[in-house]
């Protein structure tokens, strides 16, 4: 169902993780979230970045705000997007220095700074049967959610993402290892939906990644669909379902070396069970568009990036209404959500950057918006009103 997004033309959000700030110092280290909010100093920081994340994407004039991802660890180019669930899941072990299933690791060798990434990753070992022990995204959400009037997105990532990123020496196929993450994340996220969570993000199925880029037999795109639709069973008749999708960002960094589109894995994206995708079409200038358009059913609305998480030059407002006005031309304005081509990372960029790119996002919107004739959203950072060289 339509929740966050159901009554906005062209509502503008970003995908996720924002810049970490410098004084954010504490970490989670394994522990649970609620545990680490017993702590004095853990909960004022994390509290504190909470409040700095929501206060630049008010005064930014987003309409659906995220928590920029703060439950994270300050590790290397966004290890914990995984870990915190692997930390907190039975049936996983210690983290090993070995290699990940991950597809997009393939070609990588040393002198590649996704290499790096690798040698970072740390992988736990499932040792048995994975179940939920304290993800506690129900107590994330409120947290955040709490602190603003206006909807607050979750995202997490997906079982089959987490499949990948980790060693399985448990199950007897990687298959029987996804659909019984798929199982444990949706509970997760039921308890999540009736939290009266508005909007719940599965981030990166394993489908663009593969479908016409490697051919594996065991792991296919018709695999990838089941599993997801498992991991997301019942959520759609509770709150709005987006799935997240982009072509990476560890360390600000495409996993793939070449450029890859989207029309292999549009007809297997157009089968998961979802109310809203999302595409990266900054990085590429809107290279896919109109296959987006013509591909994806018209139940589902389109969320398309018009800032890239990967470049520190902020877009012009000018430039950012360009795209929309292109995206328009195929997909209709009411199924049109504007956002980022992924999450700017906790390392990524500075917090300034962020700020202003999501400026840009809602400045470029609000010039789309006058054009066909519906309300503009208030940017209290851009008021020449509120300016300190204001007379």
């Amino acid at each position: 169902m339509f929740v966050a997004s159901k009554d906005t033309v062209l509502p503008t959000t970003v995908t996720g993780s924002m810049p970490r700030p410098a004084w954010y110092t504490e970490n989670l280290a394994g522990r649970s979230f609620s545990s680490a909010m017993g702590t004095l100093s853990y909960r004022e920081q994390y509290g504190d970045a909470l409040a700095a994340f929501v206060s630049d994407q008010e005064a930014a004039g987003l309409d659906i705000l995220v928590d920029g991802d703060a439950r994270f660890d300050n590790d290397v180019a966004g290890r914990s997007w995984f870990a915190y669930v692997t930390e907190r899941l039975n049936g996983v072990g210690a983290p090993e220095a070995r290699s990940q299933p991950l597809t997009a690791n393939r070609d990588k060798q040393p002198g590649d700074i996704l290499f790096e990434v690798m040698e970072t990753r740390l992988p736990p070992v499932v040792t048995g049967t994975v179940s939920r022990n304290s993800l506690e995204y129900a107590r994330l959400w409120k947290s955040a959610q709490r602190r603003t009037d206006r909807p607050m997105k979750f995202g997490g990532i997906s079982a089959q993402e987490v499949e990948a990123l980790i060693v399985n020496d448990f199950y007897k196929s990687r298959r029987e290892l996804v659909m019984d993450l798929s199982v444990t994340l949706n509970e997760e996220y039921h308890e999540l939906a009736d939290a009266g969570c508005p909007v719940i993000q599965i981030e990166e199925p394993a489908l663009h990644e593969t479908a016409g880029i490697v051919d594996d037999p065991v792991m296919t795109p018709d695999f990838y669909v089941e599993a997801f639709n498992r991991e997301v069973r019942g959520l759609r008749e509770k709150t709005e379902i987006w799935c997240h999708t982009c072509w990476g960002s560890p360390a600000a960094q495409r996993v793939e070396h070449s450029r890859h589109d989207y029309r292999a894995s549009l007809p297997y994206l157009n089968q998961l069970a979802v109310d809203v995708v999302t595409f990266e079409t900054a990085d590429n200038d809107g290279a896919d568009l109109e296959y987006i358009g013509r591909m994806l059913a018209k139940d589902k609305k389109v969320a398309i990036g018009v800032v890239s998480h990967r470049e520190l030059q902020v877009e012009r407002p000018e430039k950012v209404a360009d795209l929309i006005r292109r995206a328009l031309k195929h997909i209709e304005a009411e199924r049109l959500i504007i956002s980022t081509d992924c999450g700017f990372g906790r390392q990524g960029m500075s917090r300034m950057h962020a700020l202003y790119k999501m400026i840009a996002i809602v400045r470029g919107t609000n010039i789309v918006r006058r054009e066909l004739g519906v309300p503009e959203a208030p940017i209290r950072a851009a008021d020449p009103r509120l300016s300190l060289l204001h007379q």
